[in-house]
């Protein structure tokens, strides 16, 4: 079949519009869309009710005038959403694909084991974005097929920090499981030895945690040396990281970042924590600098053996880029128009 005879519903959490980060909905689909793909969304208010509602009604007035239904789904409550619009889904008789995002869904797979039966083992295919999401899916006893979240990696120039510095960058939105209070632990224990640290954080506000940071970096008495941008579009992000040396992602729990995908394409110096899929995403000491969760010391001792030894900080940026190259939608849609083409 040829791509602009197929037809999508894409249910999802479409919020950029309401001020959240853009979720994989808004650039998978439009992806799609430009390959020819006839794709209409559901999940675009920010009221979880109205959302869900919405997700529901499309899928039971639209589904079965679509070839295939593509579902987002994550491991908190939004997996419900999943849950409910793959039953329906089924019952109306229309092949839908769950997208597995979250690093956190292994745990779902044993506290919901029965929906998550009715889910997994009913679908067309279960998409994992990781290579950890499908080892974990296959070890459960659900069949996966690996296609990873993608870039556009024309629009991420790459720069190579000869010399790297202590300026550091962290994107994500505010959430106590990703941490951010280790970025600013981090940065207080490197202005000790390093005066001229700097940390810039970018990202929304999820559960309260962006007032909390602020207090606790006022209670360290860094705030000087922290800039808090909130959420900046794709474009100002990557504008604004031309000044800065070091990406630093200090999740407790995670998959596959696609900032950290930007990171490593940008020329940014990554160092994370190693939970998760993250370590089938990097590779410590080889595209990146990994160390475990909750642990700034090690993070700190990261930072600056990179700076000392900008040999090896040169050769994890290269490396990074490489595999960063791996996810350009050039690559990634082979996969997708496989998928879609049965």
């Amino acid at each position: 079949m040829r791509p602009n005879t197929i037809s999508l519903l894409y249910i999802g959490n479409k919020l950029n519009k309401d001020g959240f980060t853009p979720g994989v909905i808004e650039t998978l689909g439009p992806h799609l869309q430009k390959e020819g793909y006839n794709v209409v969304y559901a999940g675009t208010y920010k009221n979880q009710f109205l959302r869900f509602a919405e997700m529901v009604w499309k899928t039971l007035t639209l589904g079965r005038k679509v070839d295939y239904i593509l579902i987002d789904t994550y491991s908190t409550s939004a997996f419900w959403y999943a849950y409910f619009c793959g039953r329906l889904a089924k019952i109306i008789g229309t092949k839908y694909i769950p997208i597995l995002h979250g690093g956190d869904l292994p745990s779902r797979l044993k506290r919901s084991k029965r929906a998550c039966d009715k889910l997994f083992k009913k679908s067309y295919a279960n998409v994992a974005v990781s290579g950890y999401l499908s080892y974990e899916f296959e070890k459960a006893g659900y069949k996966t097929i690996v296609i990873p979240n993608s870039i556009d990696i024309s629009k991420y120039p790459f720069r190579l920090r000869e010399r790297p510095q202590p300026k550091m960058l962290w994107v994500r939105a505010f959430h106590r499981q990703y941490n951010p209070f280790m970025a600013a632990d981090v940065l207080e224990n490197l202005l000790q030895n390093f005066p001229d640290s700097e940390l810039c954080m970018v990202g929304p506000d999820k559960d309260g945690s962006m007032e909390e940071f602020r207090k606790y970096i006022s209670l360290k008495g860094i705030e000087n040396k922290v800039k808090i941008k909130g959420k900046l579009s794709k474009e100002d992000w990557i504008v604004l990281s031309e000044n800065y040396d070091f990406f630093l992602n200090t999740t407790n729990v995670d998959n596959t970042p696609v900032s950290v995908i930007e990171a490593m394409a940008l020329g940014l110096s990554v160092v994370s924590t190693n939970v998760g899929g993250i370590p089938y995403l990097l590779k410590h000491k080889k595209d990146a600098y990994l160390v475990e969760s909750q642990n700034a010391k090690q993070m700190t001792n990261a930072v600056i053996e990179l700076i000392h030894n900008s040999e090896l900080a040169s050769q994890l940026m290269l490396n990074a880029r490489k595999k960063a190259e791996s996810f350009g939608w050039e690559k990634v849609k082979k996969n997708w128009i496989e998928l879609l083409s049965v």
